[in-house]
């Protein structure tokens, strides 16, 4: 039997140090492939061997690691608002500093904890303590006798530190504050998932679907390709189509991020999870659920886990080395100061998940919100590349320019009318996707010139198409194509002016030359000036137009270019960067360009939405043709780099700080054990900064 992918919901999972435990105990399982574990969406993405392995095999070893797999993945929360969001941060934030006071002012201030020692039983105070703890400890004993250390199993070991020495009220109050430090670290995740599931509320559950004359509303997964979906004022598209009749006005923010609506006629492809806000649309199914644009943008932002980042690879690393050496200190601390109460200390003051979240939190808060503005990120590794990236490499056609080039020069060679000359050229143009070739059929539908079914069709990429008209073989395209385009003197001036020109042979014969131009989007000057400020040092324009084309092109822009290229010859110059150390991101249309998207350490395709090639090929996708968009991911990839590095530094200064004070006597258990959950808070809180991105 081949290999299956199965998605398996997994519940109970709280911080990235969870993943790792599920990821280890599923990666075990004689016949399983490979597998993601992702915090954000509470699921792995299994490939096995479905003749060795299944899901009840799967589940056993999730719950031997302490976790569970769930009938179906985490409902959806309630979109949140930030105002509500930062309130109830507040509120934690108050509620932690107010318990900690409390104990220090007026526990242990008033004696409280002595009279609680002496008064009441220690037997009935170690029932307390084991009832209260139960889970917690039945998940140390668990990873302990998989020769696992947790990070609650430090707290355990404090927990048992005060009740050998008869202090049950202190491990009573350790066991209270292990509990305060789990809610916070729930609450502390769930702000990295919320952002990624307030995407996922945006999909439409159910269409509106016409059979047989009547409307028919259908739960989204029982609508088919090719099913004609009625969409009325206000409601939400729930397919990828095309609009067949009616008009509307429709607020695609969903999957472009912007909030100009466009208007919607027949003949219009449509998105699943954009609204109609005026009017009603009769729309044939292309695509459904998970196949949609938005479908596709939902996936990959669940999956960008996948895609860590270097620093976030260096932090699991310390993590898993910091409990180890944590216990180190314990044993330092008891064999030179014979203090048992300092040595639990230092095991309660340690708090590992705070590592573990410094990275993750951040980049599953900026590439959620990212998301809802139209700029989809693959991954935390593409935002630190792209936060370090010095190389800025731009194709032209469909990236710098608006794509919709226009034909301003039709020129006969051998006497061809110039209706001959367009209709030749449209037919052999017919099956190009080029928007040169778009240009062409264009200008001969509205000069009306009769369109012929071409035989033997072929593009060459980089450099035109072949076709056989009317039993005549015609080539045309650029000079590679048409070598004997180089002695024509007409062309010079033409290219001065910028245009781009493709030529065209009938039999070998040069009969016509097509000049086209093409427009400059309006924000890309100010759009490279301010990428200049944010690290780019070079910017260099890839082209396969002529080198006058290009050269005109660049010095208005200020940039270097290169000229006549083949899709080939941009891998080899992104590969030429990257061999002298350069950090190189290559922005293009994502069709001719997909292969040096792929190749450039960030590749970046300009309006993405509802184009396959652009959304697989590159690591970030603008969902909208607008240049704005590229100094915004700079600046939010930058952004969420020195919040990671600021939420490394402060967890690293303050476990420091904090394990100093605890191995000197300094700090009590009661008091260290209700600090260790405070990191986290200051995690979440810098990190939520991220979910209001400007």
């Amino acid at each position: 039997m081949p290999n299956q992918t199965l998605e398996v919901p997994i519940s109970g999972m709280d911080c990235a140090e969870c993943t790792q435990h599920v990821q280890h105990a599923i990666e075990k399982i004689p016949g399983v492939q490979s597998v993601n574990v992702f915090l954000a969406t509470e699921k792995a993405i299994v490939r096995l061997d479905p003749a060795k392995v299944d899901l009840p095999v799967i589940r056993t070893a999730v719950q031997g690691a302490g976790y569970d797999v769930s009938a179906s993945n985490s409902p959806m929360l309630a979109p949140v608002s930030t105002s509500d969001f930062n309130r109830r941060l507040t509120l934690l934030l108050v509620s932690v500093f107010a318990i900690i006071l409390s104990v220090v002012i007026f526990g242990e201030g008033l004696g409280w904890f002595d009279f609680l020692n002496e008064r009441v039983p220690f037997l009935l105070g170690f029932v307390i303590v084991i009832a209260g703890g139960y889970s917690v400890f039945m998940n140390v004993i668990r990873a302990t006798l998989k020769r696992q250390i947790i990070s609650h199993t430090l707290m355990t070991l404090g927990v048992i530190a005060a009740l050998v020495v008869g202090q049950w009220v202190t491990a009573a109050l350790v066991v209270i504050f292990m509990r305060v430090g789990d809610y916070v670290e729930n609450f502390t995740t769930e702000s990295a998932r919320r952002a990624v599931k307030e995407l996922t509320s945006l999909a439409p559950q159910t269409a509106r679907v016409e059979q047989m004359g009547l409307e028919i509303e259908l739960p989204i997964a029982q609508v088919k390709v090719g099913d004609i979906v009625i969409v009325r004022p206000g409601e939400k598209i729930a397919v990828d189509g095309e609009v067949i009749s009616g008009q509307a006005t429709v607020d695609q923010s969903a999957i472009t991020g912007e909030s100009m609506p466009v208007e919607a006629a027949s003949g219009t492809h449509v998105y699943a999870a954009t609204i109609a806000k005026l009017g009603s649309l009769r729309i044939r199914t292309d695509r459904i659920g998970v196949d949609t644009t938005f479908g596709r943008v939902v996936k990959m932002v669940e999956e960008a886990e996948a895609h860590r980042a270097n620093v976030q690879r260096i932090a699991d690393k310390f993590s898993a080395w910091y409990l180890p050496v944590v216990a180190v200190i314990a044993t330092l601390t008891f064999l030179f100061t014979r203090n048992p109460l300092s040595t639990a200390a230092v095991l309660l003051v340690a708090c590992s998940c705070s590592f573990a979240l410094a990275t993750p939190v951040a980049m599953l808060a900026s590439i959620g919100a990212s998301a809802k503005r139209g700029l989809l990120i693959k991954g935390g590794k593409y935002l630190e590349l792209l936060a370090r990236a010095d190389v800025l490499l731009v194709d032209k056609t469909g990236t710098l320019t608006l794509g919709q080039p226009q034909v301003t020069d039709v020129i006969s060679l051998n006497g061809l009318s110039r209706n001959e000359l367009l209709s030749i050229a449209a037919s052999a143009e017919r099956y190009s996707e080029h928007p040169l070739a778009e240009a062409v059929r264009r200008l001969a539908r509205e000069e009306n010139s009769s369109l012929i079914e071409p035989k033997d069709f072929e593009s060459v990429p980089g450099q035109g198409v072949r076709a056989v008209i009317d039993a005549r073989h015609i080539a045309i395209g650029n000079r590679r194509m048409i070598p004997a385009a180089e002695t024509l003197a007409m062309t010079a001036e033409l290219e001065a002016q910028g245009k781009t020109l493709l030529f065209m042979e009938s039999d070998k014969e040069l009969v016509g030359v097509f000049a086209a131009s093409d427009t400059l989007r309006s924000e890309v000057p100010a759009a490279l000036k301010e990428v200049r400020t944010l690290g780019i040092r070079h910017i260099e324009l890839l082209t396969g137009d002529n080198e006058r084309t290009a050269s005109t092109l660049a010095e208005k822009l200020g940039v270097s270019y290169r000229a006549n290229l083949l899709p080939e010859n941009k891998i080899n110059i992104v590969k030429e960067y990257q061999a002298k150390g350069h950090v190189v991101v290559m922005i293009g249309d994502g069709v001719n360009d997909a292969p040096a998207l792929a190749q450039a350490d960030i590749g970046i395709a300009m309006g993405a939405a509802g184009t396959d090639v652009a959304i697989e090929a590159a690591h970030i996708a603008l969902m909208r043709e607008d240049w704005n968009l590229v100094p915004d991911v700079l600046k939010i990839a930058k952004r969420t780099m020195r919040i990671v590095k600021t939420n490394l530094a402060f967890t690293t200064i303050y476990n420091v700080f904090g394990l100093s004070l605890a191995a000197f006597g300094i700090l009590p258990p009661v008091l260290a054990a209700a600090a260790q959950s405070l990191p986290d808070i200051g995690i979440m809180g810098n990190s939520a900064r991220l979910l209001k991105q400007k």
